[in-house]
């Protein structure tokens, strides 16, 4: 990281040595409309709480009030798009377009921005193009003086076990650490987790996948993560599709920010 404008907006989002609490409401871009987000400025209101919203950028215009109010949560903006984020279609490759730079995405008030990158594909080409694009989407926040997200999402990683993914995203993350991203959002391992994040030198943020099959569920993922060094949690689905998406907020708050145990959060919220 470079410049003041990069250092002063990722302050914002991580403060000193605090985690942070990210929501994704993106999912349209990838699967439609989805329970949970099918009016996305009514669901986006209930996130208030949230550290920052990770979204698209043909969605600000119909999200702009909840952003528009001091104190209002970081607004993220996805750079590109890839075949492998279809899930439905299960798509085996993973080839990725730009969406808009990340100057085009200040300009629509992003504070953050975050780009994927995706490996070992079934073909180098294929590798090497996706490496190439986040390369220039490092040079763009850059210049644009924004912090970038790297999104490390193997090919069938919502699918795959935990452990299955290990050695992909180890490599992943030095990787985008490598090349320059600034801070990363990718699956977690397993135990194997706390190799990964002693091996990456920014921060990590474990995003949760697939719905988990209870709120406390969610917890516990958000708690073993956050253990093994992670600095905070991307929850999409599993925060829009709970019954009170504000009470699971404010419950993966106090396991992710303040470290209090997932089982006492969820009596307290009565989450089951």
């Amino acid at each position: 990281m470079n410049g003041t404008g990069e250092k002063i907006r990722l302050a914002r989002l991580l403060k000193g040595t605090e985690n942070a609490v990210i929501v994704a409401v993106d999912h349209g871009l990838y699967f439609g409309p989805l329970d949970g987000l099918l009016n996305l400025p009514e669901a986006i209101s209930k996130l208030g709480q949230a550290d920052a919203v990770l979204l698209s950028a043909g969605m600000v215009s119909h999200c702009a009030d909840f952003f528009a109010v001091r104190g209002a949560p970081s607004m993220i903006l996805r750079l590109n798009w890839a075949t492998n984020y279809v899930a439905p279609w299960e798509y085996e490759h993973s080839y990725s377009v730009p969406l808009l730079t990340a100057a085009e995405a200040v300009r629509l008030g992003a504070d953050i921005v975050v780009g994927s990158v995706t490996l070992k594909t079934p073909d180098q080409a294929e590798d090497a193009q996706n490496v190439g694009l986040f390369a220039k989407l490092v040079q763009q926040k850059i210049t644009a003086g924004v912090p970038l997200i790297c999104e490390v999402y193997p090919i069938g990683g919502d699918f795959a076990k935990p452990e299955e993914l290990q050695e992909e995203v180890a490599i992943g993350c030095r990787m985008a650490a490598e090349l320059g991203a600034d801070m990363i959002k990718t699956f977690y391992t397993g135990p194997g987790f706390s190799r990964i994040t002693a091996a990456t030198p920014i921060p990590i943020f474990a995003l949760g996948a697939l719905k988990k099959p209870t709120e406390k569920d969610a917890l516990i993922a958000a708690a073993d993560a956050v253990r093994l060094g992670a600095r905070g949690v991307v929850f999409g689905r599993n925060v829009v599709q709970s019954k009170d998406p504000e009470r699971l907020l404010e419950a993966l708050k106090e396991v992710v920010k303040a470290g209090k145990s997932p089982d006492d959060v969820a009596v307290k919220y009565n989450l089951d």
